[in-house]
């Protein structure tokens, strides 16, 4: 087996800088007690200024004038690091979320038996980088026989690759214990030894080492080198979709809600596509100070994934909304996820490119004008005109057309068709119905052509043929 680790080592920071819109003041990650606030991390406009993580917080007011501190949230950094396991899945069946410690983390995912999908190697690692990055992730990424090893390798060289276990146990033996994970307090224990090469404690003998520090620092080391007949508990995706933004100011309109709208249709996507699923139902929750949170339904008619359209709906249905209260913080929460199955596409289609599907078309539209403005019509067993069809909810699947020919617009009233040269093209049609409700109808039906050339359907009474006079016009065809 072959396992590819992803080391985040600003995890916790990347999670917050990603949600704000760019151009905004440097961002300072605190954590600490209350009277003893430090620096945990730093994005890279304050770091320009020489603010650097374990400075104590007044050391960075003095460094510079003007930031945004905000303290560490270790259950959203958790929430984060959740997601970036279940985007792993997508590319392989076997995935690890390695514990994370300081605002650090760490995915783990087998990569040896998606090559026929993804490419060997050098590709593979591309495009796990490429999407990391679209997604706002700073990364390391290393390769090894062991998920281990693999961190080992990524914390000490970003892009190492190791393909063969019989040269791990020489490439880790180089590398310094502070890369290894050990358990506890064992890396400072060892370091007061004068053991600071993971070579060095691989070379001690393993009952001293017992003895010292217990089964959890050989069991880790029997990980570390694919020693262990143990494997490391795999992580699975959850059955559900919950993400939540807090802002730290009040947001007064819906235009400035887009940008982390955007972020949180982009994880969601992201979250399905590690499923290999869709959701067609999911709440947008806009949540107010002292009052109920204002509840937006996107309801689809089949299920999506793609990032561009799941943004597109929520932010048309978001549009729409008038606010009463400032927001304070954006949720949103999916809990239906159906199966996923990918629109199919004629081989010789000629439609341009970028042209958007009618499913996305109609979609795009009921966002933007409301459920009951976007519909189809369906054929019924009445052959009365004005009840032959009924209005019915827009769907993705479409009504075969009746055998004989109805206009495209019909009018709301028959009203007579003047005009001369009139040319029947089709009929007569006898249309005969009604007489249970009190609508009783005796109708011929014929298909002319007038001199202008248009299409018309016009009716005259039972048995008569009029030449120019006495038809009257129910409906013109396209």
């Amino acid at each position: 087996m072959l396992w590819a680790c992803i080391v985040l080592p600003h995890l916790a920071l990347d999670t917050l800088q990603r949600r704000r819109p760019p151009g905004e003041q440097p961002l300072v990650l605190i954590d600490g007690p209350l009277q003893a606030r430090h620096v945990l991390d730093a994005d890279a406009a304050a770091q320009a200024t020489g603010v650097r993580a374990g400075q104590p917080l007044t050391t960075a007011q003095a460094l510079l004038a003007r930031f945004e501190a905000l303290a560490h949230d270790p259950d959203l950094t958790a929430q984060q690091h959740d997601l970036l396991a279940a985007w792993a899945y997508r590319y392989s069946a076997e995935v690890l979320r390695l514990p994370d410690t300081g605002g650090r983390g760490a995915v783990a995912l087998e990569v040896q038996r998606s090559h026929r999908l993804f490419g060997h190697w050098p590709d593979f690692e591309k495009k796990l980088r490429d999407d990391l990055t679209a997604m706002g992730f700073r990364h390391r990424l290393a390769l090894a026989p062991t998920p281990l090893a693999a961190r080992a390798l990524a914390e000490a060289s970003d892009g190492a690759a190791i393909d063969d276990p019989g040269r791990l146990r020489q490439r880790l033996a180089r590398l310094p214990l502070r890369h290894a994970g050990l358990p506890g307090r064992s890396e400072e224990t060892l370091a007061g030894m004068g053991v600071h090469q993971l070579g060095a404690l691989l070379a001690l003998p393993r009952a001293g080492l017992r003895r010292r520090f217990g089964a959890p620092l050989l069991d880790h080391l029997d990980d570390l080198l694919g020693d262990s007949t143990h494997p490391l508990p795999r992580y699975l995706p959850p059955d559900r979709f919950d993400l939540r933004i807090e802002f730290n100011f009040d947001v007064e309109n819906i235009a400035s809600l887009a940008f982390p709208l955007r972020r949180l249709t982009g994880d969601l996507a992201d979250f399905l596509a590690g499923r290999d699923g869709g959701v067609q139902r999911f709440v947008l929750s806009l949540g107010h100070r002292g009052h109920a949170p204002t509840r937006v339904v996107v309801g689809l008619l089949q299920p999506e994934r793609a990032p561009a359209a799941l943004f597109e709906l929520a932010r048309g249905r978001l549009e729409r909304v008038a606010l009463a209260h400032p927001v304070v913080f954006l949720r949103l929460r999916a809990t239906e996820l159906p199966p996923f199955v990918p629109g199919g596409r004629d081989l010789f289609d000629q439609r341009p490119e970028h042209a958007i599907p009618l499913e996305q078309l109609q979609e795009r539209l009921r966002a933007r004008l409301g459920d009951s403005a976007v519909y189809r019509l369906q054929a019924t067993v009445d052959p009365r005109p004005d009840q032959a069809q009924r209005i019915m909810p827009a769907k993705a699947d479409h009504v075969a057309p009746t055998t004989r020919p109805r206009p495209t617009w019909l009018l709301p009233r028959p009203i007579p068709l003047r005009g001369h040269g009139l040319r029947i093209l089709a009929g007569p049609e006898r249309i005969e119905s009604g007489w249970w409700d009190g609508g009783d109808l005796r109708r011929d039906y014929y298909v002319l052509e007038t001199a202008d050339g248009q299409h018309a359907w016009a009716f005259c009474p039972p048995g008569e043929r009029p030449r120019d006079e006495g038809w009257m016009l129910h409906g013109w065809f396209a």
